[in-house]
């Protein structure tokens, strides 16, 4: 019975759109079908569907051989992660598949670990301690989505901070106060990885919190791929954490300018 549900849930379709990317992968276990990454955020609703079509053509593949479809939902642009969540609970709806959904930002570090970090994940194998990866989306006035996430020298992945949105230089003082209470020699680097462009101020900061305690801090920039939204989300569908496609809403993390703005002035009516 286990060799036949590994079977069932071999190839995955995965998809995001919360970033500037459009990232979308079609695997089979460790093995890339098809993938596609392009750039050009305010079109990704116009292009999305078509270049699943293409994915699934380039790949030889039909509805019928995928298994499951991934989606990263959030957090990030307001808009692209309603995109991509849409279309992957339309596909999830209309096939007749299970739904799985990743962490946008779990996937950019997860990504950025085995693709850009190659040495640090070599090294991670020959000695102890902890290598921590941090990603990063901006969120506009100094703000960041961000999480935590650990490599542990046995190959574990875990995750130490929870997505959401705050200020950049909150987020340093944060890892400061967390590596504050490690062992020495606990944590070997931190890396802060995915849309380092605006945040040039938090990156200096953490630089400094690398100087003051011996911590080796990386800068990687990282643009979301498909390939890892899939690979995790093949991981969530073999644990059994499938999602109701009728119900499944897009992390948003925080409220919208017209909410923030309609929110104001609900409070100011309220106190005349």
């Amino acid at each position: 019975m286990r060799s036949e549900q590994k079977e069932l849930t071999n190839t995955i379709l995965a998809l995001d759109t919360s970033t500037a990317a459009m990232a979308a992968a079609i695997i089979s276990g460790d093995t890339v079908r098809a993938e596609i990454q392009t750039m050009a955020e305010r079109n990704h609703s116009v292009h999305v569907v078509s270049h699943i079509k293409e994915m699934l053509a380039s790949s030889g593949l039909g509805e019928k051989s995928i298994d499951a479809i991934a989606v990263g939902n959030g957090p990030g642009s307001y808009t692209g992660m309603r995109i991509a969540v849409s279309v992957a609970k339309t596909l999830a709806w209309v096939w007749d598949k299970p739904l799985v959904a990743v962490s946008s930002l779990e996937a950019i570090a997860y990504g950025a670990w085995h693709q850009a970090l190659k040495e640090q994940a070599e090294e991670s194998k020959q000695q102890g301690g902890e290598h921590w990866v941090l990603p990063i989306m901006d969120a506009r006035r100094g703000q960041v989505y961000s999480a935590g996430f650990a490599m542990s020298a046995q190959g574990s992945w875990t995750r130490w901070s929870e997505d959401g949105v705050r200020l950049m230089k909150d987020f340093a003082e944060q890892v400061r106060q967390r590596l504050a209470i490690q062992p020495a020699g606990c944590v070997r680097s931190v890396s802060l990885v995915g849309d380092l462009s605006l945040h040039e101020a938090g990156a200096e900061q953490l630089q400094q919190i690398g100087a003051d305690t011996g911590v080796a801090i990386h800068f990687v920039p990282f643009v979301q791929e498909g390939k890892w939204i899939a690979r995790l989300g093949l991981a969530r569908l073999e644990a059994g954490l499938t999602e109701d496609p009728h119900t499944l809403i897009p992390n948003y993390t925080q409220l919208t300018e017209a909410e923030v703005v309609w929110k104001a002035k609900q409070e100011g009516e309220a106190k005349v």
